[in-house]
């Protein structure tokens, strides 16, 4: 039988989750969306999509991101001048929009199919990381 105490990917995939909102949530991201893409893909678990208010605030999420998740961020696509900051976390990708970009991407949409869930601004992350 397995240690109560031992920490598996499942678990690893909800804690990156759950520290990924509440950075996001801190940091005044709006329209949060979690999509579960795992059972369609084996690129990730779930992807996170917030929008930015500006170019500034969308270099300073990514920032943000970057030093919360020190360590799960393997990849960053998009840098200050971009629209669109995608962050790969392996099990969870995290992409940032100014809201322009997000409207022309519509991920929502393109992955439409999927189970997928808003973040409420007043919910606690852990609350936010499950359907």
């Amino acid at each position: 039988m397995a240690d109560r105490t031992e920490r598996g990917p499942d678990t690893i995939a909800e804690d990156l989750l759950t520290r990924a909102i509440a950075c996001v949530k801190d940091h005044r991201a709006t329209d949060l969306v979690v999509i579960e893409v795992g059972p369609q893909t084996v690129i990730a678990d779930h992807f996170l999509i917030g929008t930015a208010s500006s170019g500034i605030h969308l270099a300073a999420l990514a920032d943000a991101l970057n030093e919360e998740l020190k360590g799960s961020v393997h990849h960053q696509e998009g840098d200050r001048a971009s629209s669109w900051i995608l962050l790969d976390c392996g099990d969870l990708i995290i992409h940032l929009f100014l809201a322009e970009a997000r409207g022309f991407y519509a991920l929502e949409r393109l992955w439409g199919d999927l189970a997928m869930w808003k973040i409420d601004a007043g919910t606690s992350a852990a609350a936010d990381a499950a359907p």
